[in-house]
């Protein structure tokens, strides 16, 4: 392992959209803070979602322009190229005023523009993939990568063979306070007993009506023997009731309310997957799926189900939501194996493995 010292250059980071496209980058920095002094500068979307994630973590923030990139017809799909083509521009500016070392990128249709150039400048590109496939920006970016990191080894079946020989199996990378999390400091701030057992039911940053929905119809029959704690997205009213807190959003405290918890409710994005198997707790998986989406978050749960650590539901009704979640609670032999399987994956640590990377490209470059 090189040991960097004090060693400081830039970096350019790239990648939003979704929670899933910034903790992870967020996470590799924070793993290069622990071995060197690096000044990070993030080209990122107008998201304000992002801006907030990047700069709550003391990270330059510094907008582009970008157009989503659409697997269907959509006129906006013409007025997007214009879009991606100011991206390219402005992110060409900034990477000639910050002069980075390398620029990391975390995928999202905003990533392509400042990849594409990097590659122009002869910039080394490093590019990550959350999900088991890789979705359309990863795809375009891989061929300007120098470095590809995926969280799967399956995923490397989904790229060109000629980028094989660039890919590294990394896990998804997550950010350290979910590896050093506090249970009691949850039980001792809703005063929950010890012998209860925590349900965490996440939607993602954004919520997941179709979780929501199916969480109230089943409430009565699931705090017969969870205490549930709910992420249930921005718009949604709090409520504290006996034995039920729902909150819009859970921020900092997410690691410790992980921690705690007997057992996850959620969706399947990779970000909500690999903070669960660094806490080491299993999962009941309802993925996102249908004609609008591309199916990977199916594909995330698939793989955490087959490795034991999930039990998934593709668009369950109440009945066979309260039926798993309650088959489960009774069977501690079932939840402990489930953990163990979760916790496994979870011994892939992403963000230091890809920091590492990145020191010895900047000390080798």
């Amino acid at each position: 392992m090189i040991e960097a010292g004090n060693l400081q250059r830039t970096l350019a980071f790239t990648g939003g959209g979704t929670g899933g496209h910034i903790y992870p980058g967020l996470a590799v920095a924070a793993a290069l803070d622990d071995i060197c002094r690096c000044r990070i500068v993030w080209l990122g979307s107008k998201n304000s979602t992002d801006r907030l994630a990047v700069e709550g973590a003391g990270i330059e923030f510094r907008e582009i322009s970008s157009g989503k990139l659409r697997r269907y017809f959509s006129f906006r799909n013409f007025t997007d190229i214009f879009r991606t083509i100011a991206g390219f521009f402005s992110s060409m500016r900034l990477l000639k005023k910050y002069k980075p070392a390398l620029l990391f990128s975390k995928g999202g249709f905003v990533s392509v523009p400042p990849v594409v150039a990097a590659f122009a400048l002869r910039i080394p590109v490093f590019t990550h993939e959350s999900d088991f496939s890789p979705g359309l920006a990863t795809r375009i970016n891989a061929y300007f990568a120098k470095k590809i990191f995926i969280s799967y080894g399956q995923t490397a079946s989904f790229f060109n063979k000629k980028c094989l020989y660039k890919i590294t199996v990394s896990g998804n990378p997550v950010r350290p306070r979910f590896y050093a999390a506090d249970p009691e400091k949850v039980r001792s701030f809703f005063n929950i007993e010890a012998s209860e057992k925590i349900l965490l039911v996440l939607g993602g940053s954004q919520g997941a009506s179709e979780v929501n929905e199916l969480v109230e119809v089943c409430l009565a029959g699931i705090t017969k023997n969870f205490f549930v704690v709910h992420q249930a997205g921005p718009g949604v009213e709090a409520r504290h009731e006996p034995r039920y807190i729902r909150l819009p959003y859970i921020g900092n405290e997410l690691p410790d309310i992980l921690a705690a918890s007997a057992l996850v409710l959620g969706r399947a994005g990779a970000g909500t997957l690999w903070e669960c198997a660094a806490a080491g707790k299993p999962m009941v998986l309802i993925p996102l799926s249908g004609k609008s989406t591309r199916g990977d978050q199916v594909e995330n749960a698939e793989f955490f189900e087959k490795k034991g650590a999930a039990r998934v539901l593709v668009r369950p009704c109440a009945v066979d939501l309260l039926k798993t979640l309650n088959g489960l609670v009774e069977d501690d032999g079932r939840l402990t194996s489930m953990a163990a399987a979760s916790a496994q994956i979870g011994t892939l640590r992403g963000a230091p493995l890809i920091a590492q990377h990145i020191i010895e490209q900047i000390i080798e470059g």
